[in-house]
């Protein structure tokens, strides 16, 4: 271990006896610090998603002094480096727009500055990706710290959960069932303490994701925020960075092609998020794993959904998943299906960690032969109006729409919807299809989570609660309904779903896989030959950029120039 600490890569910024390292070395002495801080110590990054407007992430302000104790406590010298914090519900248009901007300056903060590894500190829905296909192109050692789902909600005895209680509620509001007193009462009860959404959605899912990728502790996400072992494990991951810099593991080391494969198991396991595919597509291709939507869709088949959590089950949340076992408990149930051999940073195996995982409650995480859906939680639909695929989570969808055929009533914007759907004179059946288009990553822009198109108002006041809904934007992890998404290529770049005309009648088979638009095809090259692409509102500045290089869906929404088979990544910075 000695010779390794005369190797640290921050001893090229504090070791050599030369003017450059003497103003290193006086500036971090200008902080207070002596050379027992630093010497021979490895320097490590606490990438902190922080900010006074992150509700997931307000723990983190104290938790970081917990990761720095843990650093400490093994011989390391902890630096806080503060990142974008993307509070999805505060950040618009959509917090998707920035997570590459937030992956960039992760993996630029982690170059430029002198340390040897890093935690990553995230949890709200994009933090995730981005803080792992930084930390991935960076190449230093890291692990992932989750920042842990909130309490329960509660409202007059009932369990709230964050998102898919949201959307339940609004609906019975809308339909004169919910009285403004009764609405704040419900406002205030359902989130109840800090920490990210404790439904299974995009949050728990993607911090799910990264324990199967084996990027954090066994067991650690699903810790909820406010539990005292959250404290313990962020502690644990500042000890384990510095073990991480000494025998030189990195993150492209642990994430393989049979932890990804493992990833996409435990995801379709959990009910997971729509943005699963997205985010876990593009973490992998980073890491240079191959995954797309077919694979995706193959390893999901086999794979039925074993937790019983909202909004795909329909009973309980993240705090009673943690009760039950955790991710290990449910990994437990589909071990026969996994790769027990792909290393984790705990520094075991897979197999080693769910040795001992226990099942606590067989209602929460249920057995193989009991399952939740009998699928896994995801669908990869194709056809002439999604030729490079469309998502879809068939678990939490009224099962009479897994195989329909309707017209179509189609908008432009959701201005336009939003208003249309409040009209009680609208022209709408359930029977009908909604398609919302011009929002995808080109069109959104950065493909807003708007795909739970709200059910009109006419219909809500019938009793229908679920109709078929189609676009090339995103849906929130907390939704539910049946709702295609991330139909690629988009409309905003002449994809098939801008040819589509009211009253067009569309099919959708979800046991077969196929989503068409049943107009012949000499009508659809008509209508292409006049189709016109949206105004390009924006000639400058990052939207401009993102709209130039972001990817579509099935390949994950990364920028072109960031993938890892772009070119030649930048080197170590010359110090002089």
């Amino acid at each position: 271990m000695a010779e390794k600490k005369d190797k640290l890569r921050s001893a090229r910024w504090f070791a050599p006896d030369d003017l450059r390292a003497f103003g290193h070395r006086s500036r971090a002495m200008q902080m207070g610090y002596a050379l027992e801080d630093w010497q021979g110590k490895p320097v490590i990054a606490i990438i902190n998603s922080w900010s006074d407007i992150n509700q997931c992430h307000s723990h983190f302000k104290s938790r970081v002094e917990d990761v720095k104790r843990g650093i400490l406590q093994a011989g390391g010298f902890p630096i806080e480096l503060p990142t974008l914090s993307l509070s999805e519900p505060f950040v618009k248009p959509t917090t998707m727009l920035y997570r590459n901007m937030m992956a960039m300056e992760v993996e630029e903060l982690l170059r430029s500055h002198p340390v040897d590894g890093a935690v990553l500190m995230g949890g709200c829905d994009k933090t995730t990706p981005a803080l792992l296909m930084g930390a991935i192109s960076a190449g230093l050692p890291s692990i992932y710290l989750p920042a842990g789902p909130m309490l329960r909600g509660n409202w007059r005895g009932q369990k709230l959960g964050s998102g898919s209680d949201a959307w339940k509620y609004w609906d019975e509001r809308r339909a004169g069932k919910i009285n403004e007193k009764q609405w704040q009462e419900l406002e205030a009860g359902i989130a109840r303490s800090y920490g990210v959404c404790m439904t299974m959605g995009t949050a728990s899912t993607m911090t799910a994701i990264a324990e199967a990728l084996g990027v954090c502790f066994s067991g650690s996400s699903s810790i909820p925020a406010a539990d005292s072992n959250h404290k313990r494990m962020s502690a644990a991951c500042g000890r384990r960075a510095v073990e991480l810099v000494l025998g030189n593991i990195n993150l492209d080391q642990l994430i393989t092609k049979s932890s990804v494969e493992n990833a996409v198991k435990a995801a379709m396991a959990s009910g997971c998020s729509t943005n699963a595919i997205i985010h876990l597509i593009a973490i992998a291709r980073r890491a240079g794993v191959g995954l797309d939507l077919d694979e995706f869709d193959r390893l999901g088949k086999d794979i039925p959904v074993l937790a019983n959590i909202r909004p795909t089950g329909d009973t309980y949340l993240m705090e009673d998943f943690y009760y039950a076992g955790g991710l290990p408990a449910m990994l437990k149930q589909i071990e026969s299906k996994l790769d027990l051999s792909a290393m984790t940073v705990d520094g075991q195996t897979l197999g080693e960690n769910l040795a001992s995982a226990g099942i606590y409650d067989e209602d929460v995480i249920r057995p193989l032969d009991n399952p939740v859906y009998h699928q896994g939680s995801l669908a990869v639909l194709r056809g002439n109006l999604a030729p490079d695929g469309a998502v879809m989570k068939p678990a939490a969808a009224e099962a009479r729409l897994h195989k329909h055929t309707g017209p179509a009533i189609v908008f432009d914007s959701y201005k336009e919807m939003k208003a249309a759907v409040e009209n009680e004179t609208l022209d709408v059946t359930a029977d009908h299809i909604m398609v919302f288009r011009n929002a995808g990553p080109v069109g959104g822009p950065g493909m807003p989570e708007w795909g739970m198109l709200p059910i009109p108002v006419k219909l809500v006041k019938q009793g229908v609660r679920d109709m078929l809904r189609i676009s090339d934007a995103r849906m929130s992890g907390t939704s539910y309904g049946a709702c295609i998404l991330h139909a690629a290529p988009e409309a905003a770049i002449g994809g098939p779903l801008a040819l589509v005309k009211n009253g067009d009648m569309i099919a959708v088979d979800v046991a077969a896989r196929t989503l068409d638009l049943l107009v012949d095809e000499a009508e659809l090259q008509a209508r292409k030959q006049v189709w016109q692409p949206p105004e390009q509102i924006v000639s400058r500045g990052y939207q401009w950029m993102s709209a130039q290089h972001i990817q579509q869906a099935d390949k994950g929404c990364d920028f072109d120039f960031l993938e890892t088979t772009f070119g030649k990544s930048a080197g170590e910075p010359d110090i002089f």
